[in-house]
């Protein structure tokens, strides 16, 4: 039978940007913005081009009762007092330009306490532009020969762009210029003095290797977050008159309250990207125009005078830069028309506001809840950067709460490996400012721990490259250049004046025909010389034929061997295959018999841990059964010696007891025999009778009281002595009256008897008593009967 034909296994799905080994760290850098005033105390300094100390004031340490330990706090890069605006840039935000114009979106935040250089670092001031001024003039000095023309990229509110066709985007742009007050700004309009000096930057800056063979747009949009609520700063609000009004700095006031203008929500696009719903994007074709927009976002922007800065930010703004790329057609006229084939990166210029202590701020009523909801937004960025760089180093899955702030939410996608992330760290190093310092230097360490996959690259379209110069020079203006008559023309020499004023002229027709016939010759000359030079290039055309005929064979010739080459290739790559296939099967079958052996290896495992346990436990119980066993015995042993001993010792006392009672019957036998006795005839028989009732009570029963003796008339009487039992019994009473006593009835030798054999019994029952408990009597004699 044939083997089944299994397919071949399917790779395993690699999630964006899950690649363990493209990660990189977040870049934290330092500014370090000069003192106020010469003589402050300073608590921060710059120890090289990488550290930063921070000294502990003496104020605290006094306060404090203790001296405290300079730290030092690494970054990326450590920017001083004395750097400029172009510096920081060219180090922190040209990269990030950079990437934006080759498809890759970034981030960049300054992040502070109230009055540390955020803004200026962002924006500038007049003479010497920020980041932001900057970003914007590398992007058009590097894309302005290569935009497209206004509304052919046309943003929706689901996060993409679409593409107009030129009939379109003409429309459009002759339907905007028609309106009175045209939304979209005009390059032509004259630069606004107020801003004109942070905009002229005097450094070229431009991108490498820009594509040339597409076309940008560039929009930008201007958001802010305010007590956690969304705000677009470009909205335009039309004018209504029951309405609040809007102050000088553009913001609405009624009964000197502050009335927020409408909030934006925060929506997620199809590629799990978060954006401001609704959020208002302007397409821009020049750096004036761009900054232009922003500053009239800016106005918009609250800002408030506090304790520790006069123009404090109040909210943290959001500028973006998104820009659009198509490529051309292959004609390299026009847009291609395909939606799939747009590229759009965006780079996000964010200015945080100040965290600040409101014992030091004084603030009170809507400052001091400005203030509150800033700390509670910086601090869930603190926690996500925590909870990240906890998941990273220690391998856990905690969820990182993105969502407990607006701020966090927005920017979440680039912390799952959506673009870069820089961060600017403004300190200012005065004295009065060492303990937020110090919290700002903690978080900035915690940031750098943090790894953000690095983003993948776009996908190139399949076009070929060149499209747009080799296009320009096929089908260029034709009449841009001078045609071959004028120049041949030109090199004529020039005809005399044909004019004649007078008939007798006879200078001018000859000085006419003179020059008429050089011209003549000339271009005889030039008609020779032209067809030696015709025939000339005809052979170096017949010539270069040649050549291109011999370079067309030899590369057909080698198109040949690579045609078989290849298809040799092919073969071997269809022979590896069928290869590859056949070890795929082998090793997916290797596999399952592995998986196999190795469940077989788990149970027999398992079954031989189960066998050696209970052998374990019967092994266990071997000995405590052994033991318990050792135990009974050596306590029945002692039991039995006990027993035994026990037993001797009873037998040797029953034996003394025994002859100690012989030895006193015989003593009291004795003591009766040596007594006197009235002469009386013996009876043999009534002696041998009672030789028989004292072996009969030998036997002895040591039953503890008085001995009783019964009379005839049912009376009993106790004998407490052995000597009063001898003068009761007949016998006795015979001694005591053997002369005047009469002779005993019938049945009195039957009673003395008797008498005899309970005078052993008490004797055995005194020497039991002396023997103890252990000591029983057993036997008892008979009583006859008179």
């Amino acid at each position: 039978m044939k083997p089944a034909r299994t397919k071949t296994p399917r790779k395993l799905l690699v999630k964006k940007g899950s690649q363990t080994s493209l990660k990189d760290p977040v870049g934290v850098y330092c500014r370090v913005r000069p003192l106020s005033l010469p003589d402050q105390e300073c608590c921060i300094e710059v120890i090289n081009n990488t550290t930063v100390q921070l000294h502990t004031p003496e104020g605290y340490r006094l306060n404090r009762n203790g001296d405290y330990k300079e730290t030092q706090y690494s970054f990326k890069q450590v920017f001083g007092i004395h750097t400029t605006q172009k510096e920081l840039f060219d180090v922190v935000a040209n990269p990030l330009v950079d990437d934006l114009i080759h498809g890759k979106n970034g981030l960049l935040f300054t992040y502070g306490v109230t009055g540390s250089g955020k803004t200026h670092t962002m924006t500038g001031s007049p003479g010497e532009g920020g980041l932001l001024p900057r970003c914007l003039d590398m992007i058009f000095n590097s894309i302005g020969s290569f935009q497209a023309k206004r509304y052919v990229f046309k943003s929706n509110d689901r996060n993409s762009m679409d593409i107009q066709c030129e009939v379109d985007a003409l429309l459009e742009r002759q339907k905007r210029e028609a309106m009175p007050n045209p939304k979209t700004p005009s390059s032509k309009r004259q630069v606004d003095p107020e801003f004109a000096d942070m905009i002229n930057v005097q450094e070229f800056c431009k991108a490498e290797e820009v594509d040339e063979d597409s076309v940008y747009g560039v929009f930008v949009s201007y958001i802010e977050i305010y007590n956690n609520y969304i705000y677009d700063l470009l909205e335009e609000v039309p004018f209504d008159p029951i309405k609040p009004k809007w102050n000088s700095c553009s913001t609405p006031m009624r009964n000197t309250e502050f009335v927020p203008p409408q909030s934006k929500l925060l929506r997620e696009d199809k590629n799990h990207n978060m954006y401001v719903a609704g959020c208002t994007e302007v397409e821009v074709k020049s750096t004036e125009e761009a900054f232009e927009v922003f500053w009239r976002g800016q106005k918009k922007r609250r800002i408030a005078n506090t304790h520790l800065n006069r123009e404090s930010s109040r909210s943290h703004s959001v500028f973006n830069i998104k820009l659009v790329q198509a490529p051309l057609d292959a004609d390299g006229d026009n847009v291609l028309q395909e939606k799939e084939q747009i590229t759009i990166s965006q780079l996000s210029l964010v200015d945080l506001a100040g965290s600040e202590r409101t014992n030091r701020t004084k603030a009170e009523g809507n400052r001091l809840r400005e203030a509150g909801n800033i700390n509670q937004s910086l601090m869930t960025l603190r926690t996500c950067m925590e909870v990240l760089r906890e998941n990273q180093m220690y391998g856990t899955n905690k969820m990182v709460p993105y969502r407990d702030s607006k701020l966090t939410h927005l920017f979440k996608n680039y912390f799952d490996g959506e673009g870069k992330v820089r961060m600017i760290v403004c300190v200012n190093p005065k004295a009065e400012d060492y303990e937020e310092s110090l919290q700002v230097m903690r978080f900035a360490e915690v940031t750098q721990e943090v790894e953000v996959a690095r983003p993948v690259d776009k996908a190139i379209c399949g076009l070929t490259p060149g499209r747009r110069y080799r296009n320009q020079a096929r089908g260029g203006p034709v009449g841009d250049e001078p045609l071959v008559t004028e120049v041949v023309l030109q090199s004529f020499p020039p005809l005399p004046s044909c004019e004649l004023l007078d008939i007798n002229d006879e200078q001018t027709l000859p000085r006419l025909i003179e020059a008429l016939e050089k011209r003549h010759h000339l271009r005889q000359m030039m008609i020779d010389e032209f067809h030696k030079q015709s025939i000339t290039f005809k052979a170096l055309l017949q010539e270069f034929d040649s050549a291109v005929l011999n370079k067309e064979n030899y590369i057909q010739g080698k198109l040949n061997e690579k045609e078989k080459v290849i298809s040799g290739q092919k073969l071997e790559i269809e022979r590896l295959e069928k290869k590859n296939k056949t070890l795929e099967y082998k090793i997916e079958i290797l596999e399952k018999t592995t998986t196999i052996y190795e469940e077989d290896k788990r149970t027999l495992q398992q079954e031989l841990e189960t066998q050696n346990q209970k052998l374990q436990r019967q092994f266990s119980d071997k000995r405590r059964l052994e033991a318990r066993l050792q135990g009974m015995v050596t306590e029945t042993t002692m039991k039995w010696e006990k027993e035994c001993e026990r037993r001797v010792a009873a037998k040797q006392l029953e034996m003394q007891n025994k002859l100690w009672v012989k030895d006193e019957k015989l003593k009291q036998l004795k003591a009766i025999v040596t007594e006197p006795k009235a002469e009386k005839p013996e009876r043999p028989s009534r002696e041998r009778d009672r030789e028989k009732g004292t072996q009969r009570a030998v036997s002895p029963s040591p039953v503890p009281g008085d001995v009783y003796k019964t009379r005839g008339g049912g009376q009993s009487v106790q004998f407490t002595d052995i000597e009063t039992l001898k003068q009761e019994s007949p016998t006795g009473r015979k001694r005591r009256s053997s002369t005047a006593a009469p002779a005993p009835p019938d049945g009195t030798e039957s009673e003395w008897t008797d008498v005899e054999t309970r005078c052993s019994v008490a004797v055995e029952m005194r020497a039991g008593s002396q023997l103890g408990p252990g000591y029983q009597h057993h036997a008892q004699p008979k009583r006859k009967k008179p």
